[in-house]
């Protein structure tokens, strides 16, 4: 005795470390739960009168003990740990409290766990001898693999494959009890009860960083941003980055908690500022040499449960030597003669186009939002941000040369170009390539590549039609080869599928022709098309047909694609029997799907013990089998 015992509760704090994958020492104590000691260590046989611990929960959580505690060891209560039995060394010499913070009442199901107990499905039966027998049909699709009943005899439902809520939100079986073992057996009364099982969305992912590049529909491969700014000036405006401004969701769309924007680390000198709720990043002050600030934004849903980082890199560089600078020095626009004040200027190359015209510094696309535009030389024309705007109606033919002045607010930088617009009754049409100077877009050799391609294009297409015409036509031009085809019999083109009557299998190439004037070869002309309600072979007239050398030829597998005309097949019947059989193949042969019926007991409690039984005088018969009744007679939907 003496010996020392050693009382040790590891805290599991799963919105500290598993379920939210908060990182170790970023986080205040006043975000998630806390406890003052963890580790305690006293003799055996001593008793503690007050609590172990004190317990930091933040408002919207509380505290429990875990079901991995030794137990009836501890106890919580409010926020303090209590140990609640005297330490016995030789009985148990470490004792474990886990404590969960849970916000809510929702916890992720684990597999094996009883979803819906025993009681509460249980059917009852007034022969009190009876065993019961359970069955859990599935009636949403492939539900059976989540869930099964602990045994036939006990209903319980519990989870037996973790579930998923964004592919299966919902599930319905139908539970069936029945007092025999077997299912045929008479009397045998039964019992239904329908059964919905409702899965809430657990909150298991953090925020993510849009645009997202995706593994799959679980994980993402956060955004990182960039941009660059000018040293030695502060820009009024939202810094712009590249792929897009800062912004994550919840990645538990169905959870969907809004996100708190806020620079963790890399914000030298506090240059910047983000803004916590649409994450809008911006200067505080100037930077006044070149530099590369790397800011760790940290991305965290408004309940606090959990939160995620990225990096957004913005590099401070000297603007000198990239000057404010118009993209083209002449531009041309055109207005209809006629036009209204308030009429936006046409582009000449491309009429159907607004003209635009933007300054900008090459590298600095911050810098390009502080740019202002206005007209120094005319009256007639107002700048609108990059588009030209008229102030008095154009009622004569003219071409009008204005000044345009870009003026960045922030460098104080100016620039100056020059545009020419002409007043005419219509649009004239695009110039394309005859355009010359600036407002040429496209180049001789730009439309020679262009050309080159429409013209391989075309001769792709020529070869496949001719190959598409041989292929579907060739026995129509076979009188290109210098020899003339055996005229066919009218309404038919081959000898197979003649009627019996007229079929003759003799040969052809020995036929001699009888003393006379030679006769005059008829014309080709296609045969015509099969009837599709053939004269019967006795109603037809007989007439001359070439014989065959034999038997008619079997067709082999490797014989050309011409010896197969149909999927008609001819077969000879005995003589004395007209006609030809035919076999065709049906359309919906091949559809056929096997059909299970499942009977489906009826929710009537009643009218369900009838099944095994007439009459309602049960009670009055002993030996009779009396009715089930299940704990869920009306159907249930449990979450």
């Amino acid at each position: 005795m003496g010996a020392p015992a050693l009382l040790w509760p590891p805290l599991l704090l799963p919105l500290l470390t598993v379920l939210f994958g908060h990182l170790p020492g970023t986080l205040a104590q006043a975000q998630v739960c806390s406890a003052n000691q963890t580790v305690f260590t006293m003799n055996e046989n001593t008793t503690v009168s007050g609590p172990l611990a004190d317990i930091f929960v933040p408002e919207d959580q509380y505290v429990t003990l875990g079901q991995l505690s030794t137990p009836n060891a501890f106890k919580v209560e409010g926020n303090k740990l209590f140990l609640i039995v005297t330490p016995d060394y030789e009985e148990n010499s470490l004792l474990e409290a886990v404590l969960e913070c849970k916000r809510g009442d929702t916890l992720d199901t684990r597999v094996n766990t009883i979803v819906i107990p025993e009681t509460e499905l249980k059917a009852t039966d007034a022969d009190k001898d009876d065993i019961l027998v359970y069955t859990l049909q599935e009636v949403t699709p492939n539900a059976s693999k989540f869930f099964s009943l602990v045994g036939i005899n006990s209903p319980a439902l519990k989870l037996d494959q973790t579930l998923d809520y964004y592919k299966s939100p919902n599930m319905t079986f139908r539970l069936l009890a029945r007092d025999t073992r077997e299912e045929n057996v008479i009397p045998s009364h039964t019992a239904t009860a329908t059964v919905v099982l409702n899965v809430l969305p657990a909150d298991l992912r953090t925020p993510w960083f849009l645009p997202c590049s995706f593994t799959d529909d679980y994980f993402c491969i956060q955004a990182q941003y960039h941009t660059v700014i000018p040293t030695g000036h502060k820009l009024p405006s939202p810094l712009i980055l590249s792929p897009g401004p800062i912004y994550a969701v919840d990645g538990d769309q169905a959870i969907n908690q809004p996100i708190v924007y806020s620079i963790m680390m890399g914000n030298t000198d506090d240059t910047f500022i983000i803004n916590k709720d649409d994450g809008n990043l911006t200067m505080a002050k100037s930077i006044p040499s070149p530099m590369t600030f790397t800011l760790v934004v940290r991305a965290e849903q408004a309940d606090m449960a959990r939160y995620s980082v990225t990096q957004a890199v913005v590099e401070a560089r000297d603007v000198t030597g990239n000057p404010l600078q118009f993209s083209q020095s002449l531009y041309f626009g055109t207005v209809v003669l006629g036009s209204e004040a308030g009429t936006a200027v046409k582009d000449k190359t491309f009429p159907s186009e607004i003209l635009r015209i933007q300054a900008q510094y090459l590298g600095f696309p911050d810098l390009n939002s502080a740019v202002t535009y206005q007209v120094t030389n005319s009256s007639e024309f107002i700048m609108n941000k990059d588009i030209l705007l008229t102030t008095v109606p154009m009622e004569t033919e003219r071409t009008i040369r204005i000044e345009v002045e870009a003026n960045n607010t922030v460098t104080k930088d100016i620039a100056t170009t020059i545009v020419e617009i002409q007043v005419s009754e219509r649009e004239p049409p695009s110039t394309g390539v005859g355009e010359l100077g600036d407002g040429q877009r496209f180049s001789t050799v730009d439309m020679a590549v262009l050309g080159g391609v429409l013209g391989a294009l075309l001769l792709l297409a020529l070869i496949f039609l001719i190959i598409l015409i041989h292929k579907h036509y060739r026995h129509r031009f076979t009188c290109c080869s210098g020899k003339a085809k055996e005229p066919q019999p009218s309404g038919y083109d081959n000898l197979t599928f003649l009627p019996d009557n007229k079929a003759k299998w003799s040969p052809t190439s020995n036929r001699k022709p009888e003393p006379g004037p030679e006769p005059v070869q008829p014309p080709l002309r296609p045969p015509s098309p099969m009837s599709s309600s053939p004269t019967p072979p006795s109603s037809m007239p007989p007439s001359p047909q070439p014989k065959a050398s034999g038997s008619p030829k079997t067709v082999q597998a490797g014989d050309s694609p011409s010896a197969v005309r149909s999927i008609l097949t001819k077969e000879r019947r005995p003589e004395g029997e007209g006609g030809y059989k035919a076999v065709w193949f049906g359309k919906d042969i091949g559809a056929e799907a096997d059909v299970v019926v499942l009977n489906e007991p009826t929710a009537d409690v009643d009218s369900a013990s009838a099944s095994g039984s007439e009459g309602s005088d049960d009670d009055d018969d002993p030996d009779q089998k009396k009715s089930l009744r299940l704990g869920a007679v009306a159907d249930n939907t449990y979450v």
